[in-house]
């Protein structure tokens, strides 16, 4: 299942994920917001990235305006690897070296094309399961 979550400046732009994942059948589970009322992106950000990391959903996406405010909430929670990606590259790449577990995007920054194309680029790309990379996530995770 993937966890779904925004503030008010990524509203729309989570309304056409949730239209690219239904049309794939894919699962998840909306945190809110809800509408494109001003709301505090930290929220949002946290009751993804906990569901993420005890295991409710196995993936999640984030919005906000720019996706820097929302990776960086998101990020403070153990075990999460939130990446801001706004191109397809970033999102491959992320899931290959960094096994990203959430997916951070800028409604204002990226159109819905673009965006779909990095939410399936991300959805579909596996862990390489490389040394290095076990080595470096690992890295990351020690306290």
């Amino acid at each position: 299942m993937i966890a779904l979550g925004c503030d008010h400046g990524g509203y729309e732009l989570k309304q056409e994920v949730i239209k690219y994942l239904e049309e794939k059948k894919l699962a998840y589970k909306d945190f809110g917001t809800y509408s494109k009322e001003s709301c505090d992106y930290p929220l949002y950000a946290k009751a993804v990235a906990k569901a993420v990391s005890e295991g409710e959903c196995e993936q999640g996406i984030l919005i906000c305006g720019t996706g820097i405010g929302i990776s960086i909430a998101a990020n403070k929670v153990k075990g999460i690897r939130a990446a801001l990606c706004h191109d397809c590259f970033s999102a491959e790449a992320t899931r290959q070296h960094n096994n990203a577990n959430i997916l951070c995007m800028g409604g204002r920054i990226v159109g819905p094309g673009l965006a779909i194309k990095i939410v399936d680029t991300f959805l579909n790309t596996p862990f390489s399961n490389d040394e290095r990379h076990i080595r470096r996530i690992n890295l990351i995770e020690e306290e």
